[in-house]
């Protein structure tokens, strides 16, 4: 039996990844880091079994205690924070200190293309300090519209963003989390792999508005911006620099890129296909009429 840390625990993905690993029944012990145990508790409650330990990645003073003990860390980047050396460094070399060096870190498809986002440097780091590695590498967030994507849906019924007509693949996270869960529960399956998590479809934003009007009651489109534009309403509407800046690298470099592939890691590990937009939007359907 392992002892795994999931760092992010209550976030999207952090919450699908530990629900997946009790449905499939795994023989390790989970501990969720977080922030505040007692919030965690109530959205945990259905598994009595989690344990749970103080983490916060602004507080390098949790560090210590939540890798006390720990074989194995499901390491994900708040979208918050791109500073690698300040927010992530001190964690991995605290890591190799304690002997830990298993870790599954949550990246970005693409990610060798572009030295300059945070998910590069920290593959870097990572396989620079000698840590065995899974690097999981999924597409585009569908969730991306539910949440830095919404205020704008909801409140101007607009999608503002600088991607042109670029192509982007549309992965689940529930997709994503259901591989993560079955690669930390079977590392040295997977050890020292890169797994790229994709959909089967790539659409670009003009395309996608069109699909959620299908489904909607109250149409929405895309409005295209550069850059510039861009970081000054997001600047002017309080959303920190560092995320203006990764949101601006991941959504305007991919004009001057191939489309995405699209790989079958998803099907082959758990004999399904991934989740369809459409049905994604239906899903999520009453969040988007909101406003």
């Amino acid at each position: 039996m392992s002892n795994i840390l999931i760092t992010g625990a209550t976030g999207n993905i952090g919450s699908e990844v530990i629900r997946y690993l009790f449905e499939q029944n795994t023989q390790n012990r989970i501990i969720a880091g977080v922030r505040n145990i007692d919030r965690a508790k109530r959205i945990f409650q259905k598994y009595p079994q989690l344990d749970y330990v103080p983490f916060d990645f602004e507080d390098p003073e949790t560090f210590d205690n939540a890798l006390t003990g720990i074989d194995r860390v499901f390491l994900l980047r708040p979208p918050h924070l791109s500073n690698v050396d300040k927010h992530f460094r001190p964690l991995i070399n605290l890591m190799l200190k304690k002997g830990i060096l298993e870790i599954v870190f949550l990246s970005v498809q693409g990610a060798e293309k572009s030295k300059v986002i945070p998910h590069n440097k920290m593959e870097r780091l990572i396989i620079e300090n000698g840590l065995n590695y899974i690097f999981l590498r999924p597409s585009y967030f569908m969730q991306n519209l539910t949440t830095t994507l919404l205020d704008d849906i909801q409140q101007k019924r607009e999608i503002i963003l600088p991607a042109g007509d670029a192509k982007f693949n549309w992965i689940d996270i529930d997709n994503i989390a259901e591989v993560g869960a079955i690669v930390l529960d079977n590392f040295q399956n997977y050890k020292n792999r890169i797994l790229e998590i994709t959909g089967k479809e790539n659409l670009n934003f003009k395309e996608i508005s069109s699909i959620m009007n299908n489904n909607l009651n109250h149409p929405i489109s895309y409005r295209n911006v550069n850059p510039l534009k861009f970081f000054r309403v997001k600047k002017r509407e309080g959303m920190p620099t560092g995320m203006i800046l990764v949101m601006i690298m991941l959504h305007f470099l991919p004009r001057f890129q191939k489309e995405p592939p699209i790989s079958n890691v998803y099907e082959q590990l758990t004999g399904r296909k991934p989740t369809k937009l459409e049905d994604f939007i239906e899903r999520e359907k009453g969040l988007f009429e909101k406003s």
